[in-house]
């Protein structure tokens, strides 16, 4: 009998979110209790500590966490935890909350009570703590300086827009989770728990799982990492972000779409597994690969297919860091709360008309002008402005797709190239 890999941090899945008659009981419950408006990316973390994909955590973090995360990768209690998971409020509204309080936590734009948390921690999140966390996570090797990261963050990236409009005070506290809002029915079949993963990976006698992250409709270069990992290890899971993008990225319902036409015209059906998850994209390059290998080790994954400028976001990462701050991370001794998901690095892959099939830097000794690079932003752009697509840059099933989106478009939203896109940072 195959076995995967544990989930992370030595606890089990660690589900906050209710059924049944304790469910029931909480949404009567939290009806009466102060309610904290939260943000789509807190919506997504709460999923995802519901449902058990931010395991060990079960709730938002208190200051050390906060900062031992920051610093060092570490949770308070020494568990690798690469990125901040945390809740603010305003002044006003933290105001009238105490520690020891229970307070219901809202969703506004879907006009629903998400959880109860009982707050352990007030702590104040000021502006240069903001911006010591915006330094911490999202400044990569592709800017040398924290005055030169600043000159070009404030306006171009989006996870530094995100710490940055953060309200001012941060409540940290266990959640109980009342709902999964609309993923369970809007990703029906493709919306998955860990558990729900790991039991069709374990059915299928898996226990080298490799996951693949997606948040751009999927062209030949995700499937030929696809492939690769399906050689060396039992199966792939195709895990598609079904959170919030920046805008001009395409909506999860069209991508799904896409993976749908690869999946069952060029794959063994039987050695992929499709699934979405909740998060916001963060952008934080480096750091976010960290937390993909994180989460999808409790979905079941051993392995983290990384590439290219992975969860990149303009010229901010040097193109393969997102692979090299895994040899950088520490290793807690202690059982469970070391990163188990290693990753799975593959080179800049392309298509090459000399070699006549796809490609490596590894495998192909062809120049530049022999290549089509393939890029997710390129090919939105291209698409966007109505360009022709290169030959063997997508699969003519997934570029139909993408046009009739396209053609429906009534606005287009302006797509700014980068070194990843246009292939300039090639080695």
């Amino acid at each position: 009998m195959a076995k995967l890999i544990p989930p992370h941090g030595g606890k089990g899945l660690t589900c906050c979110l209710l059924e049944g008659a304790e469910l029931e009981a909480e949404k009567k419950k939290a009806e009466a209790l102060t309610k904290l408006p939260i943000s789509p990316r807190e919506k997504g973390d709460l999923i995802m500590i519901g449902i058990g994909g931010f395991s060990p955590l079960t709730g938002f973090m208190n200051k050390a966490d906060w900062k031992g995360v920051c610093d060092n990768y570490l949770l308070a209690d020494g568990t690798f935890w690469p990125v901040p998971v945390t809740l603010s409020a305003t002044n006003e509204d933290a105001a009238s909350i105490n520690e020891g309080d229970e307070i219901a936590l809202y969703d506004p734009e879907g006009d629903e009570i998400m959880a109860t948390m009982t707050v352990t921690e007030k702590y104040e999140l000021t502006e240069a703590d903001k911006k010591y966390e915006c330094e911490k996570v999202y400044m990569g090797e592709g800017t040398a300086t924290a005055e030169e990261f600043w000159k070009i963050a404030k306006e171009d990236h989006p996870g530094v827009q995100m710490v940055m409009n953060q309200k001012d005070i941060n409540l940290a506290g266990p959640v109980k989770v009342l709902s999964e809002a609309e993923y369970p029915t809007k990703y029906a079949g493709i919306y998955m728990r860990p558990e729900e993963s790991r039991k069709i990976f374990e059915e299928r006698d898996w226990s080298e799982v490799a996951a693949l992250q997606l948040r751009n409709p999927m062209h030949r270069s995700h499937e030929y990492l696809c492939k690769i990992a399906v050689e060396v290890c039992d199966g792939v899971y195709i895990h598609s972000l079904v959170g919030n993008l920046k805008p001009g990225d395409i909506p999860a319902d069209t991508r799904v779409k896409c993976i749908d036409a690869l999946v069952k015209n060029y794959f063994v059906e039987g050695n992929v597994v499709q699934g979405g998850y909740p998060l916001d994209m963060r952008y934080a390059g480096p750091r976010e690969a960290l937390l993909h290998a994180t989460f999808r080790q409790n979905y079941g994954c051993s392995r983290m297919i990384i590439g290219r400028d992975h969860a990149g976001v303009g010229d901010f990462y040097g193109m393969f860091e997102a692979q090299t701050i895994f040899d950088k991370i520490p290793k807690p001794e202690e059982p469970g709360k070391a990163l188990l998901c290693t990753p799975l690095k593959i080179d800049w892959t392309f298509y090459c008309y000399k070699c006549d099939g796809m490609a490596s830097l590894r495998t192909c000794p062809h120049e530049k002008e022999d290549r089509v690079l393939l890029s997710g932003t390129m090919l939105r752009k291209l698409l966007s402005e109505g360009g022709k697509i290169p030959d063997h840059f997508g699969r003519d099933e997934v570029l139909e797709i993408l046009r009739g989106y396209y053609g429906g478009l009534t606005e287009k939203v302006e797509i700014k190239l980068h070194g990843a896109a246009t292939g300039d940072n090639e080695k």
